[in-house]
């Protein structure tokens, strides 16, 4: 978690894509802003997910 906040802090261009992707549902209007980010979290999901296997299976 450290290492992801350092990275957004020092780098944020290299996640300039996170957040903004095809089926992140944003909406603003006057005195209304709504982010629904529905593509990220799933892309978040399966790096995470893939990572978690990744080490169970290292540790084996």
């Amino acid at each position: 978690m450290v290492l992801l906040g350092l990275l957004f802090l020092y780098a944020p261009k290299l996640l300039s894509w996170f957040g903004h992707l095809p089926g992140d549902i944003r909406i603003e209007r006057d005195g209304l802003k709504v982010y629904i980010p529905i593509a990220s979290a799933l892309v978040l999901s399966l790096l995470l997910t893939l990572l978690w296997n990744l080490l169970t299976l290292l540790r084996r």
